[in-house]
């Protein structure tokens, strides 16, 4: 049995992923970057320094008890495969990558972020078939809120961005939400528990100009509420809500504009159980397991795998 190993080291999460050829099981590792209560992200160099702590006991997790040949490493080098797209904390990843495969003589396969959230959410619901054809993925994060039209160009898992956020992400605001009502960051989890506390309707309304949204009003609504004194289970279950219509918004008008493809959802954003209810536009609509939705290294393990075979 052959492995494929899969390394990302984002803004949010150290991640090591092994990929078994035969079996087609991972082994994911992985460890959130420490945030100070209160704050709402990490420098990058803060990033860096944190990703060098962590990643070694991950790769002893990962490994332990295994002793299969390693036939070639995926890693995420970039937030995007656009051009200029870069982030010091990936370079982490790829430095560690690049010091494996001159020791161990095997190729290393170079990834974006995005690619590699694509590449893990397909795997999770067994439709890697989609990395061949033409779909829509959502990449819905702290980082990043876009959709894209993958496999209509050159290379290989080229991507298209066909809509976006023009200002906030929807990661971001929640965490600017959750933050302001005193949760941890980052603070999906704890914010979506507080929303499922509210079961009546929560009117909203989402900001399109064209296929594209924008979410910053969602953050000066939420302050509103607060200062009004709304509850924080209210306000919680309106930031899922506001960015629901947001992207049911941006992907009515998208199927509109592109036709009947399929569509993927992943990033963590999408790992909300509320956000997922209220998304679905139609057939085809398929969404990343939650456990594969955030930042992991299950995607570039995969791809590593794959390119490794083409």
């Amino acid at each position: 049995m052959s492995i494929y190993l899969g390394i990302d080291t984002s803004n949010y999460t150290t991640s090591v992923c092994l990929y078994h050829s035969d079996s087609g099981k991972v082994i994911s590792k992985r460890k959130l970057l420490p945030v100070r209560d209160g704050e709402l992200g990490l420098r990058q160099s803060d990033a860096v320094f944190h990703h060098v702590q962590q990643i070694s006991s991950l790769f002893e997790e990962a490994f332990d008890g295994f002793s299969d040949s390693l036939k070639a490493i995926g890693v995420s080098y970039a937030p995007r495969t656009a051009e200029g797209s870069y982030m010091p904390c990936f370079t982490v990843g790829t430095t560690i990558a690049d010091v494996l495969s001159s020791v161990l003589k095997v190729p290393v396969y170079r990834f974006s972020h995005q690619q590699g959230h694509i590449a893990a959410a397909l795997y999770s619901i067994d439709r890697l078939d989609l990395l061949m054809k033409r779909h829509i993925a959502f990449h819905v994060s702290g980082g990043t809120t876009e959709a894209l039209l993958v496999n209509d160009g050159d290379g290989f898992l080229p991507t298209q961005i066909v809509a976006q956020t023009l200002d906030l992400n929807a990661g971001q605001l929640i965490d600017r939400i959750g933050v302001m009502l005193g949760l941890h960051f980052p603070c999906g989890k704890e914010l979506e528990q507080l929303a499922l506390q509210w079961e009546e309707p929560v009117r909203v309304r989402a900001t399109l100009k064209g296929l594209n949204c924008c979410l910053s009003g969602g953050q000066n609504i939420a302050q509103k509420y607060l200062k009004e004194g709304k509850s924080p289970a209210y306000i919680a279950r309106f930031a899922m809500e506001f960015i629901s219509a947001a992207l049911a918004g941006m992907s009515r008008g998208i199927r509109e504009a592109y036709g009947d493809l399929p569509f993927v959802y992943a990033g963590g954003v999408m790992s909300d159980s509320i956000i997922r209810d209220r998304v679905t536009t139609g057939e085809g609509c398929v969404f990343a397991l939650p456990a594969f939705s955030s930042d992991n290294a299950a995607g570039t393990a995969v791809l590593a795998f794959i390119k490794d075979n083409v």
